[in-house]
């Protein structure tokens, strides 16, 4: 079945900078992160926060607020949100920067109702009058139809949540005597531990959210590109420019395994990021999906979408693709995994257990994609955003641009119900037969 792209997919948002790091604070709030350095070329730094929402028709974005970081570049970041609060920690520079991003709920004309302070209302900018109300646990939007009897009292009542963004501690992450630099940071699943890998290839454990250091490992003779978390908090993996990629084991910190592989023809690859992905259906197993691009862009050679056994640390399946690779997203389910490309700025969709592609978009952007996420579907705080479509992920570029791509539902049936329906057929024929003495 060819790959199916909503009609009204593409461009969600627009901002004034470059865009670096993407994340989800809420099942429908993103965070959106970069700038343009230290330069002084009016290029500001910093982050934004969008509400996204689907209109019935298409995914639509509100800005909800804006956080400038003065001379300094948000490259990475990662979030931690439960029921109270959400922990935001940014890289910039060679330091790593935490934010309480505290939620603030009030009426759609402004009014209090709760969370944060009530002074810090003033101070946000007021997004449009879009929000959501709950309703005998379905949520109804402002665009679908409502009676007019009802539609003075809705507007009194419905929720919008804002936030409040306090900047809190920050450590330094990165040690590299020339330019030191964090290019990575990750949350663990289970909130309490840290990840920071750096241009001195360091990776370095953090307890989260106390930001004091926990060990200091020598991973890796060259910067690392990418970290990433198990499922279960148990095991981190690093990949870093002198090729390697490693697993390793946490509490006690050692390696545990090497990522190893035969690469086609001869060629040298790099790896270029990682992430781990539950099996679907199975809380207690999970996959390792990691992209390789060829090193010194090799003859031909492609990028490849490369899936792991992490407990084997054993290459199971391989995907080529026609040119280098940038990012990587794995849904929050383990189902779907996207990659965004390096020169024509296309996303792509693929199965998790399989690796066969059911979306391509070329030239998504005009630039190298820098972040992927998925929208959520498995949320403590509401229902999920992507609930018209069978999945739906959202992509980030230099070229200031948020977009989001979505998969419609395909209408196919599993091998077995098509097998069992053949069977079904030729017995009801055969028997049909017998009684009319055929």
């Amino acid at each position: 079945m060819a790959p199916t792209r909503k009609p009204n997919d593409g461009l969600l948002a627009r901002v004034n900078f470059p865009l670096y790091t993407i994340g989800m604070l809420t099942s429908r709030h993103v965070l959106v992160g970069g700038g343009g350095g230290a330069s002084k070329t009016g290029v500001a730094n910093g982050f934004e926060i969008f509400e996204i929402y689907h209109d019935g028709e298409k995914y639509v974005a509100d800005e909800v607020i804006r956080h400038e970081t003065g001379p300094t570049v948000v490259m990475n970041s990662a979030t931690k949100n439960d029921e109270k609060r959400t922990l935001l920690v940014a890289g910039q520079e060679s330091h790593c920067q935490m934010y309480l991003v505290n939620p603030i709920i009030s009426s759609s004309d402004g009014e209090y109702i709760g969370g944060g302070k009530t002074e810090t209302l003033d101070g946000l900018r007021k997004r449009k009058n879009v929000s959501y109300q709950q309703t005998n646990g379905h949520v109804k939007s402002d665009g679908q139809n409502q009676s007019d009897s009802k539609k003075g009292t809705e507007e009194r009542t419905r929720k919008v949540i804002r936030f409040e963004i306090k900047t809190s501690d920050s450590v330094q992450t990165d040690f590299t005597e020339s330019e030191p630099l964090q290019r990575v940071v990750r949350i663990s699943p289970h909130g309490r531990l840290m990840a920071t890998g750096g241009t001195d290839g360091h990776l370095r454990l953090w307890n989260f959210p106390k930001m004091t250091m926990l060990s200091d490992i020598s991973a890796h003779t060259k910067e690392i590109d990418d970290l990433d978390f198990s499922p279960d908090s148990k095991y981190i993996v690093s990949i870093a420019k002198d090729g390697l990629g490693v697993i390793w084991s946490i509490n006690p910190d050692k390696e545990s395994r090497k990522l190893t592989w035969n690469p086609p023809e001869g060629t040298r690859y790099l790896f270029k990021r990682c992430r781990y992905g539950l099996v679907e259906g199975h809380k207690d197993k999970h996959r390792l999906f990691t992209l390789a691009n060829p090193f010194a862009k090799s003859g031909k050679a492609k990028g490849l979408l490369q899936q792991w056994d992490p407990d084997q640390g054993r290459l199971t399946r391989v995907v080529e693709i026609d040119e280098s690779l940038a990012a990587l997203a794995v849904r929050d389910d383990g189902r779907f995994v996207a990659v965004g490309t390096m020169f024509s700025g296309s996303v792509s969709i693929y199965i998790a257990f399989s690796l066969q592609r059911v979306l391509h978009i070329p030239n998504a952007h005009a630039m190298f994609v820098t972040g992927l996420e998925f929208l959520p579907v498995t949320n403590f705080d509401g229902p999920a955003v992507s609930a018209n479509t069978e999945a739906a992920v959202l992509s980030i570029s230099v070229d200031n641009r948020i977009c989001v791509h979505s998969l419609q539902y395909r209408h196919s049936l599993p091998a077995w119900v098509a097998i069992f329906a053949i069977v079904a057929i030729l017995f009801i024929t055969f028997c049909f037969c017998s009684y009319i003495g055929l």
